[in-house]
């Protein structure tokens, strides 16, 4: 037994364990959103299970080199295959989702747990017990380190999370095969051994090649209608689903415009702002990359550029490139006068490169249902916009949600605007596919609601119809609400109390 590829060993299997604790939490956040609470709880549950794994490992008196073959294969093949079975549970039982993820995790964090001390007891008499603690504890570091970096920048966006996990339930399957070697002479007749590890790989390698099927079989479980189009990026999964003559756009799970009716909500975004700065010139897109706010905006002849900040080039690309997408925002993101920036927005705020002002400013992130989109609702980053607009006549159109079915945390956008020291109005529009939807234009200087829309012919808006707009029902009249700031984010807590009531 060679101690140097038994470290590899561990740098292996930590690299693994690490991964398949990071696919759930990610796919929890998927699907539940409120990424801060699913990280959390499934680390918890997850370190929690390593330690009752290394208890257990306690009980384990004969036969340590096959008991640690043997869990190789469980770890293998249990979380390669837990994010296939996470995406059909959801599908097919969303309301055990919980049951069957913290099952999942408990169940793979004990037998992770059960790996290092065996590892260390199979090690004690061949090196000197303060190099062997030293040593494996550092492997097993390290092996986290690389699973920190692998998933985000490699992984996740090259294989996506159900050929991620397989895969890596394969690199352990073919740990515990070469185990069957490295430990050879404690294991005695070890051919039965490598049966157990040869199924596990085949098992894996049919998952592994039926990925995209199984990857499907878990979407059609998701969506109501046919997918026609995925992608996994560094920083979200893209789906398309399609119905009938009209297409749907999701991101990370959640629906954000449907061909049917978004032109109800993107002339509501961006055409009451014209009609208070109709001669507006330079505009701002902050979000947005499907390119449906650039179409409304550009349908305006004063406007001679526009800067579209939007954090995904692969989104961006799409909007560009897809045949469906590109037919409904009109080639707008191909419209000369466009200026697309990949960056996060909070960053490109600060940026000192960038500091020109701008006449309007669209914000048209999603809702805020977890924390990195919620510091993009914060009085930090109103303030921060705020100054990247004309001092005397500019103004900020902001998605907020809808004032009847999140009505606190409708308010309390509307409060944290005013906070970073916008006059705000705030107003609301009728979209079928979410129902009452709610905005907020803000100036730098008081203004008074529009009245006519600056260009005839709108689908939806004409004076009366964007003169209603800003009248809003006792229903979706004003609550109190605390102002959301960058350290306590309780606009995500808001947005999640009341949403969970109608999900």
């Amino acid at each position: 037994m060679r101690s140097p590829a038994v470290y590899l060993t561990v740098l292996a299997i930590a690299t693994c364990g690490l991964v398949y604790e990071l696919v759930a939490g990610t796919l929890a956040s998927y699907v539940l959103g409120d990424s801060v609470t699913q990280f959390s709880t499934v680390i918890g549950a997850y370190l929690s299970a390593m330690g009752i794994g290394s208890w257990l490992s306690g009980y384990l008196q004969r036969g340590i080199a096959s008991r640690f073959v043997q869990i190789e294969f469980a770890v293998a093949v249990i979380g390669g295959l837990s994010a296939p079975a996470l995406f059909l549970a959801f599908g097919a039982a969303p309301d055990l989702f919980r049951l069957v993820l913290y099952s999942l995790v408990l169940v793979i964090g004990t037998l992770v747990g059960l790996e290092i001390p065996l590892v260390l007891r199979l090690l004690k008499d061949v090196v000197e017990f303060k190099d062997l603690v030293a040593r494996v504890l550092a492997f097993d570091y390290l092996g986290a380190l690389f699973a920190s970096l692998l998933f985000p920048l490699v992984l996740v966006p090259e294989l996506g999370l159900v050929r991620t996990s397989v895969l890596l339930g394969l690199i352990n399957a073919g740990v515990g095969l070469w185990s069957t070697w490295l430990f050879r002479p404690l294991l005695g007749a070890p051919g039965l051994l490598r049966a157990q590890g040869a199924v596990a790989c085949a098992v894996l390698a049919t998952a592994f090649a039926y990925s995209d099927r199984l990857t499907e079989m878990a979407e059609e479980g998701l969506y109501a209608d046919p997918v026609v189009f995925t992608k996994s990026t560094r920083y979200q999964r893209i789906v398309m689903t399609r119905t009938g003559h009209h297409f749907q756009l999701f991101l990370n799970g959640q629906l954000q415009f449907s061909s049917a009716d978004e032109y109800r909500y993107h002339e509501a975004l961006v055409h009451p702002a014209f009609a208070v700065r109709p001669d507006a010139a330079r505009v701002l897109i902050l979000g947005g990359g499907d390119g449906l706010a650039a179409r409304e905006v550009l349908k305006h002849a004063s406007v001679r550029e526009v800067v579209m900040v939007d954090l995904d080039p692969e989104m961006t690309r799409l909007a560009k490139d897809n045949v469906m997408l590109r037919e409904l925002n009109a080639g707008a993101m191909s419209d000369p006068r466009l200026r697309v920036v990949n960056e996060d927005a909070l960053i490109w705020l600060q940026l000192p490169r960038e500091r020109s002002l701008f006449d309007l400013a669209f914000v048209d992130f999603p809702d805020p249902h977890n924390h990195s989109l919620g510091k993009l609702y914060t009085s930090h980053f109103y303030s921060l916009l705020r100054r990247r607009l004309d001092p005397a006549t500019g103004l900020a159109s902001v998605q907020s949600t809808s004032p009847l079915l999140a009505r606190r945390s409708f308010w309390c956008i509307n409060r944290t605007m005013e906070a970073a020291g916008f006059f705000v109005r705030p107003y609301h529009a009728l979209v079928p596919s979410f129902g009452e939807w709610g905005f907020a234009l803000g100036g730098v200087s008081p203004f008074e609601p529009p009245a006519e829309p600056a260009l005839p012919a709108l689908r939806s808006l004409d004076g009366p119809s964007l003169r209603a707009l800003f009248v809003l029902g006792p229903d979706m009249g004003p609550l109190p609400a605390e102002v959301n700031k960058l350290n306590n984010q309780v606009l995500v807590r808001y947005y999640e109390d009341e949403w969970r009531r109608w999900n």
